[in-house]
């Protein structure tokens, strides 16, 4: 299929790659000249061919409203517009009931896979109408390993399971640091690489962030070159106040989220294993000593 493709950093320019591996015509666009395919957005609308699909990597918040309400204008009846970035669930719901009164459809899909989706796929969770979704199918095949996308209901909810997944990756990666904290400063001189490589080998606790954990301690075992200090990106809070919201109790996400808060306190040994860990997988910047 042919596919409008706004943002080319590091998920939406693997993204692109992945779709014109898989035969796809990609048109590209953002604001850095040397890897944008055109100029503007309103160039990139009239390279595509109606009805038109324009897919976002974008920042959630400001960048995407603004890009989205521009969209709007340039596009046509029929057109589509999918938000793959981390945007909150509920300006999603009111973004595609915006787009529908114009007679333009939108998806919401949450993307998970970081900077390792380009040679293994991505896991896409879309939320839209059955239309909106079946028009983008062919690109989700492309992007997913087999099994790696669905449809998860109406507008909203595919940001919503996103934003949940994210909870639940804050609380893994708390459980990884705190364990791997104790290790470290127990009285056995203990090879924390060896360790991950043991765990990830029949043990209940093996996983794909435990291997990325042997990677970061075959490179720095003590992890000395990185501060223990963790940003949040939006969807554990978002997570913790649909928790409250619900009546739902989610401790462990809660705290894990607070104890981001804490390691820009404090530069502990657990919150260097996150912030190695949140670079490994998904090339997120840590802050140097």
């Amino acid at each position: 299929m042919q596919l409008g493709m706004v943002g080319l950093g590091r998920m939406g320019g693997n993204m692109a790659k992945r779709l014109r591996r898989g035969g796809h015509e990609v048109i590209g666009y953002t604001r850095t000249p040397a890897v944008s395919d055109v100029g503007s957005l309103s160039e990139l609308v009239g390279g595509l061919n109606a009805p038109r699909a324009v897919w976002l990597m974008i920042p959630a918040g400001d960048p995407t409203e603004q890009t989205i309400q521009e969209l709007a204008g340039l596009l046509q009846a029929g057109d589509l517009i999918v938000d793959g970035g981390n945007s909150n669930f509920r300006d999603s719901m009111r973004r595609g009931a915006e787009l529908e009164k114009r007679g333009l459809l939108f998806v919401d899909a949450g993307t998970s896979g970081g900077i390792w989706g380009l040679e293994v796929g991505y896991c896409l969770m879309v939320g839209g109408s059955e239309e909106g979704f079946r028009r983008i199918e062919p690109a989700l095949k492309t992007l997913a390993p087999e099994n790696g996308y669905a449809h998860a209901g109406p507008v909203g909810a595919g940001h919503f399971t996103k934003m949940v997944h994210n909870g639940i990756e804050y609380a893994m990666l708390q459980a990884y640091a705190e364990g791997f904290e104790i290790l470290e400063s127990s009285q056995f001189d203990l090879d924390l690489h060896r360790i991950a490589s043991l765990w990830n080998h029949g043990s209940v606790v093996r996983s794909w962030l435990l291997e990325l954990a042997e990677r970061a301690f075959a490179r720095d075992p003590d992890l000395s070159q990185i501060r223990g200090y963790v940003e949040d990106s939006g969807e554990g809070r978002w997570t913790v106040f649909e928790a409250i919201n619900e009546d739902v109790a989610a401790p462990t996400i809660a705290a894990s989220l607070f104890a981001r808060f804490v390691s820009r306190q404090d530069d502990s040994f657990a919150m260097r294993v996150i912030a190695a860990l949140r670079n490994e997988f998904g090339g997120h910047a840590v802050k140097e000593k």
